[in-house]
């Protein structure tokens, strides 16, 4: 909490007047960084301390709702597609825009998973790995229907697809020589460079 209070210019002491503790600093960080909720009135502050379960449940429920992928989805129940290309395009595109727009919620829960494992299982054993395992299911698809360049292992090249969209939508913008790039140029140029990897010509 010093640490917030001394970024913001102000005593930590005043910091309190906005959130009971850092367990309401956190739950109000999950309500705005994944869901642009409205500002809080002065009636309702200083924000109070949820249970561990609410923040949880509210998380869950951030996260769900934030990476839901129905083009992969529909990818995943569709046999073969006509356009394979504009298939892998969408699905990469879905994937790029929802780590975007919810980047700032993904780095607090990076961050602060190392110290609440809860919400590590959460992020990393629910969320991410659920994304990663369907990510693979569908290249192995396009693959054994030779709709996709053949690699040496699906799981490596569905975590190729998705570290890369999670750099260039989201951590490139603390690299100081990468965070100027546009944010249109990136995901079109993370969409041309993998479609281009993976899909056959």
């Amino acid at each position: 909490m010093a640490d917030v209070a001394r970024e913001m210019g102000m005593s930590p002491g005043t910091l309190y007047n906005y959130v009971e503790s850092k367990e309401a600093l956190f739950h109000l960080l999950v309500e705005h960084g994944f869901n642009r909720a409205p500002a809080l009135r002065a009636g309702e502050l200083p924000v109070r301390t949820p249970s561990p379960e609410a923040t949880l449940r509210l998380l869950k429920d951030r996260l769900l709702a934030g990476f839901s992928t129905p083009a992969l989805e529909a990818a995943l129940a569709r046999k073969r597609p006509a356009d394979a290309r504009a298939e892998f395009e969408g699905v990469v595109r879905e994937l790029y825009r929802a780590v975007s727009t919810h980047r700032e919620g993904i780095v607090i829960i990076e961050r602060s998973a190392r110290d609440w494992p809860e919400l590590a299982a959460l992020f990393y054993a629910g969320v991410r790995r659920d994304l990663l395992l369907r990510m693979e299911r569908y290249l192995t698809q396009r693959m054994d229907a030779g709709q996709l360049r053949r690699v040496p292992n699906a799981a490596a090249a569905a975590r190729l697809v998705i570290e890369t969209v999670a750099w260039f939508a989201m951590h490139r913008l603390q690299d100081p020589d990468s965070r100027e790039l546009d944010d249109a140029v990136a995901e079109t140029t993370v969409i041309d460079f993998l479609s281009h990897g993976f899909v056959k010509e």
